[in-house]
């Protein structure tokens, strides 16, 4: 078998046995602190800002223009609002500006 398998293979057991051994350390405690589960309901703005922030070094226009529309729209929106109206402009920002 390809390397390219093993190394899939590799990944999704490494990501499988993350989530279960954090789920197996949370399921041990009867309740849980305030400021941990504060920290858990942060973890997925926390990795969207790691995937988003090194995009904005080699931004352009466009990223910048779907960016602030985004940022706008999450002040009164929800979280699809927010999503769907920054990919609208990102997607017709690319067809016109470049």
């Amino acid at each position: 078998m390809s390397t390219t398998f093993w190394i899939i293979i590799a990944g999704a057991i490494a990501t499988y046995l993350t989530r279960i051994g954090g789920h197996l350390v949370i399921s041990r405690f009867d309740t849980i602190h305030p400021r941990v589960e504060a920290g858990l309901n942060a973890v997925p703005a926390a990795v969207l800002t790691t995937l988003v922030a090194p995009e904005l070094l080699n931004a352009g226009p466009a990223e910048w223009a779907a960016l602030v529309v985004t940022a706008v729209v999450s002040l009164r929106g929800g979280l699809m609002a927010m999503f769907l109206a920054g990919a609208a402009v990102l997607i017709v920002a690319r067809q016109f500006v470049g």
